[in-house]
């Protein structure tokens, strides 16, 4: 057998200390005591190490902070959670970037110590592994979940129960797919908001002058076509917690006023003079390159430094393939169920593939390509697909049509059906190419913002990706090309 965990817990309060070390030995694990800081420092010079450090926070003398720095300094790999009563901000804030696995406010239940040491203890055996033993779901909204499997994902799983309970901005990172939006729901979900409203709203998605009306709303007979009043999302969202999505895209003079509700928590109508107040926890959402666009000027610095309290960089599903015969599973159960049909199997040949695959468009991507797999249930397809993508790029469409089976159908639908397949090849390959950045997309190909935005609703692609055009090949290829530009917005949506 192997020998128990060994937890140190350190707290000025002897019954915190006792009240821990009974908790903790009724789980079985090796607990030993520290009083003070500097008492946990000399503890720490001696082997063996503890697999885990609860820290208190506020101590006197040497505070946990203090304490949390100068073990980082000897042990760099010691995973600390801290405990503390105290829901300062700024000291989470420090704490998380002093390298805190997790934070632990006190009063707790005991289930919420034994979550925490399972993230925290869970890190460190699946680190020396291959192949991951724990595997965190949890739902974050209606048919949508939390899924972490990889190191990284447990880590950020832990980051995210910290920030939550505090109420500061957050940035999060990342490529288009990796999962921003649910990392932002489970935010709200495990924060005191939670019974409030989650909204967000897609910068991208409007043009500057309906983004501020979307936003902040109107008066009426502020604009042509304003009738009546219209409450925007600030004021939807009051005492709950509002996603900026694509941040980055946002027109630069929204982003003055957008200061300004961050600042003040109030803002005034289109149309009006009067100040409307509230009170909203604002995460934002991009997957621009951010030194870039500070450098070109498309994103403010003072709104930056001001929604960056705390960053979140999510990891490409690339650099987490572990996680891919997991998500496979879970898509493949969810869709079967939301579609009602039976599962289909997932081979060892797929797997391995899906984990060779390099999936630039992400979780979006392989959720599509699950539900691709469910609908037209033919594995060799899947197969060539992802075997024929190369370094990411869409298949190209002769790789499914060939000439005879292009002679079956009349001339007239045949080019017209061809021309929309390569039309929405081009614009996925584009779409990939600049991860999902739309205005980058258009300049590549030489059409204005708004024709793209037209081309990505006509096609369906905000739900989608290039591996969509796979499909239409195929069906194409079997006089279903126009039936299935209809069919499959519907299904996918």
């Amino acid at each position: 057998m192997s020998s128990p965990d060994r937890i140190l817990v350190v707290d000025d309060e002897p019954d915190m200390l006792r009240y821990l070390r009974t908790l903790l030995e009724v789980d079985s694990y090796s607990v030993e005591t520290a009083s003070s800081g500097r008492e946990a420092l000399e503890r720490m010079q001696k082997e063996p190490l503890p697999s885990l450090v609860i820290l208190d926070l506020v101590m006197p003398d040497l505070d946990g902070l203090q304490t949390l720095e100068r073990i980082r300094e000897m042990r760099p790999g010691t995973r600390v959670v801290m405990l503390s009563c105290v829901s300062d901000p700024r000291t989470v804030v420090k704490a998380i970037r002093l390298g805190a696995q997790d934070y632990l406010p006190k009063p707790f239940h005991k289930a919420e110590l034994d979550a925490v040491i399972q993230r925290a203890l869970g890190l460190s055996h699946r680190a020396a592994e291959l192949i991951p033993t724990t595997v965190e779901a949890e739902e974050v909204g209606e048919d949508i979940f939390f899924v972490a499997a990889s190191e990284v994902m447990h880590k950020i799983r832990g980051q995210v129960g910290m920030i939550a309970r505090v109420d500061i901005p957050v940035l999060l990172l990342g490529e288009s797919g990796t999962g921003k939006e649910i990392i932002a729901r489970l935010i709200h979900k495990l924060s005191p908001r939670n019974p409030r409203p989650f909204l967000k709203v897609n910068c991208a998605a409007l043009p500057g002058e309906l983004l501020e009306s979307e936003l902040f709303g109107y008066e009426a007979g502020a604009f042509t076509g304003a009738n009546k009043a219209k409450p925007g999302k600030f004021e939807l969202c009051d005492k709950g917690t509002f996603l900026l999505d694509e941040i980055g895209e946002m027109p630069i003079g929204l982003q003055a006023k957008l200061l300004h509700v961050l600042q003040d928590q109030q803002f005034s109508r289109l149309g009006s003079r009067s100040m409307v107040q509230v009170d909203v926890r604002i995460l934002a959402a991009t997957n621009v390159d951010v030194v870039e666009a500070l450098a070109s000027k498309k994103l403010r610095e003072d709104l930056y430094y001001r929604l960056n309290a705390i960053t979140i960089t999510l990891p490409p599903l690339r650099e987490r393939r572990e996680e891919v015969p997991i998500f496979l599973r879970h898509y493949m159960s969810r869709f079967a169920a939301q579609y009602a049909r039976d599962s289909l199997p997932l081979s060892p040949a797929l797997v391995d593939a899906a984990m060779k695959y390099s999936w630039p468009g992400n979780l979006r991507e392989l959720e599509n390509f699950v539900k691709r797999y469910l609908i037209l249930g033919d594995e060799a397809l899947m197969l060539k697909e992802i075997g024929s993508y190369g370094r990411g790029g869409a298949p190209r469409l002769e790789t499914y049509l060939s000439p005879t089976d292009a002679g079956t159908s009349d001339l007239k639908s045949l080019v017209r059906g061809l021309k929309d397949e390569a039309e929405m090849e081009a614009i996925g390959k584009a779409l990939e190419r600049t991860k999902w950045n739309r205005k980058a997309a258009a300049r590549i190909l030489n059409i204005s913002y708004k024709a793209l935005l037209y081309k990505i609703r006509q096609y369906g692609l905000e739900k989608v990706t290039g591996v969509f055009v796979a499909c239409l090949g195929y069906l194409g290829a079997h006089g279903l090309g126009p039936l299935c530009l209809s069919f499959f917005p519907r299904v996918l949506g």
